[in-house]
């Protein structure tokens, strides 16, 4: 059986390097690539309704227009079944656990070599879950012994909902209230709501002590 799978990553040369990749196994075929969040969408649902859609979307992690967040959060809504494989040039512990609990079927660092992307792929068509060791480790510190860990225990940036870790790394990056509204397509008002509930939820005061927060962290994005 040939899996088809969905390329979706902005950068050109990566999505040739997977092409590459993918081109050594026989049981694999690209059927698309998307370079921006509503493609990889639009791709999804094209090849959904003519019966020639992904068995797994290997999907970035920064997409522009709509992040690979929110586009795994749309996927997985429209289709719990589908495997979503998420890259990634951040290290594990900004965005693995984030993406499984969103429904991820796995997190692949970029730097992976061939054979253990390939191998992650066909794992994640069978159903499975795809988790490296360092990811494992992850998991087992965001999960007590009796279930999920009591939120006193959580490091701060962990109680952040989704859209408020966007706006999140968005302010430590250094972008106005504006910037944020325009980029996520949300009025400034919510994103004020959203700067509230973060400064609330990781005990800093203002924008600048966020931005500390955060490299102390070490969240910043690259």
């Amino acid at each position: 059986m040939t899996l088809r799978v969905l390329i979706c990553d902005d950068h050109l040369i990566v999505r040739q390097g997977i092409k590459q990749i993918l081109a050594e196994a026989e049981d694999l075929r690209v059927m698309g690539e998307a370079a921006n969040g509503p493609d990889a969408l639009r791709l999804t649902r094209a090849g959904r309704e003519s019966g020639e859609g992904p068995d797994v979307v290997l999907l970035d992690i920064a997409m522009p227009q709509r992040d690979g967040l929110d586009v795994l959060k749309a996927l997985k809504t429209e289709f719990p079944k589908l495997p979503v494989l998420m890259l990634s040039t951040y290290p594990d512990r900004q965005y693995a656990v984030r993406s499984l609990k969103l429904g991820a079927a796995g997190y692949l660092n970029k730097s992976a070599d061939s054979e253990q992307m390939i191998d992650a792929i066909r794992l994640v068509a069978r159903g499975q879950l795809f988790i490296t060791p360092s990811v494992a480790e992850l998991l087992a510190g965001a999960v007590g012994a009796g279930g999920r860990k009591a939120e006193d225990d959580q490091p701060l940036h962990e109680r952040l909902s989704h859209r408020e870790y966007q706006v999140f790394q968005l302010l430590a990056g250094g972008r106005s209230v504006g910037e944020i509204a325009e980029q996520l397509s949300l009025s400034p008002n919510t994103v004020s709501t959203y700067r509230t509930r973060v400064l609330e939820k990781t005990g800093v005061r203002n924008d600048v002590e966020l931005a500390l927060f955060a490299v102390r962290m070490d969240l910043l994005q690259p």
